[in-house]
């Protein structure tokens, strides 16, 4: 649990400076820091422009995804905003399922992630 916790921390960091060429306001609650609030909620990522939330994040990691979680993307994607979930490659199908079975395709965007070593 504590490698998951650590890795998902890292892509929210990751994502934040990635994303930073896109947007002009980024903030992120990372790890159980919850100090920025989108309608009394805190996705991973806020995603703004000139003060108007263009879109919500969350990073899901293959042990998040779950129904229960999918509920949670169900009360995100309620708030107003764009919702994006950035999931591991592999689990893209079975995240889309639950998407489709909670009724939210309109109002989620599916990202994928894929960590790839070579040497």
């Amino acid at each position: 649990m504590a490698k998951e916790h650590f890795f998902h921390d890292w892509l929210v960091s990751y994502l934040h400076r990635r994303l930073a060429r896109d947007y002009k306001e980024i903030r992120a609650n990372i790890g159980e820091d919850k100090e920025h609030a989108f309608n009394n909620h805190y996705p991973d990522l806020i995603l703004a422009n000139q003060g108007m939330v263009l879109s919500i994040m969350e990073v899901e990691t293959e042990e998040s995804i779950t129904p229960e979680q999918a509920e949670r993307w169900k009360e995100l994607a309620g708030l107003g905003a764009k919702l994006i979930l950035m999931v591991p490659n592999h689990m893209r199908p079975k995240v889309m399922e639950l998407v489709l079975q909670k009724g939210l395709a309109a109002k989620v965007g599916v990202g994928s992630y894929e960590i790839t070593i070579k040497m």
